[in-house]
């Protein structure tokens, strides 16, 4: 394993993964948030069947065509459709610091609906990681915004997502469940246009700039964040995904102007600090178990 290499890897990816959002929210002043999703899913979509193709990857395995991963693309295009609606409302940094919490509430999925035991510990973490949400989105406070609530739908669609895709059969290629997913996002787009009546927005040409920005740092980042976790140990890179916060802080600064409050900045850090909390106790009892398995 290649932890130095690994965390790189992350943070790049991490990197990647904040430029593709303030490409979004750029897009999104001037084009239909349906018309993002529908031309961002289609692009992914077409880069990663070209990679399944040319590994060789077998598209139309039944495996991958059965319910659960099904359902996980729809996790993902309900995820999405939440998330870019919040990038085209909310600030950048604000967004960033709520989609912060989504490990904690895989954690509290796991224990809900897969049956996996979390102590007392971990779930007093959970709950300090929530006061850090409603910090930031302050319910009944006159700094509250109800468009804030987006961030919550896809992080709670996401943590769904990532809870099917540990059910998902081993013999589906990664491209494979990826292509899935940018269809399912597309066909999202299509549908919110033609339910909410969004007209199709020509692209102007200081438009394609963003638009190939956001397709391929969305492939960079997915493609990053997958080698680092092949090439490192999970313990050594986890902590390291919460550099998008920070990118996404200086992004939001630079591109839109935006200053985090006290209270936004306070509560990213009891996100972070509870979601780094919960990991490290996770591993930590992850070692317990190995060494007491004879």
């Amino acid at each position: 394993m290649n932890n130095v290499n690994g965390i790189l890897l992350v943070i790049g990816s991490m990197a990647a993964f904040t430029l593709e959002d303030m490409f979004i929210k750029h897009l999104s002043a001037t084009v239909p948030t349906g018309q993002i999703m529908a031309v961002l899913g289609l692009f992914c979509a077409i880069v990663f069947v070209a990679m399944a193709m040319a590994t060789r990857k077998r598209m139309f395995d039944p495996a991958a065509w059965r319910p659960l991963p099904l359902l996980r693309a729809g996790t993902e295009a309900i995820g999405a459709l939440s998330f870019v609606t919040a990038l085209s409302l909310v600030d950048l940094s604000t967004v960033a610091a709520v989609f912060q919490a989504m490990p904690l509430v895989v954690t509290m999925g796991a224990a809900l609906f897969l049956r996996e035991q979390v102590g007392w510990r971990r779930w007093s973490a959970i709950g300090v990681g929530f006061i850090g949400v409603l910090m930031i989105i302050r319910p009944g406070l006159d700094g509250f915004r109800p468009e804030a609530l987006f961030v919550v739908a896809s992080v709670i669609a996401i943590a769904a997502r990532d809870l099917i895709t540990r059910r998902l059969d081993v013999r589906i290629a990664s491209a494979v469940v990826a292509m899935q997913a940018y269809v399912s996002v597309a066909l999202a787009g299509a549908i919110l246009m033609a339910v909410s009546a969004q007209p199709i927005t020509p692209i102007q040409p200081g438009q394609f700039g963003p638009y190939i920005g956001a397709v391929a740092f969305g492939v960079l980042g997915y493609f990053g964040i997958v080698t680092a976790m092949r090439v490192g140990e999970a313990s050594a890179l986890t902590p390291f995904r919460y550099t998008r916060l920070l990118f996404s802080i200086l992004a939001g600064m630079w591109m839109f102007n935006e200053r985090p409050d006290h209270m936004t900045l306070i509560g990213a850090s009891l996100i972070i600090g509870s979601g780094m909390y919960t990991f490290i106790r996770e591993q930590r009892l992850a070692r317990r178990l190995v060494v007491a398995t004879p």
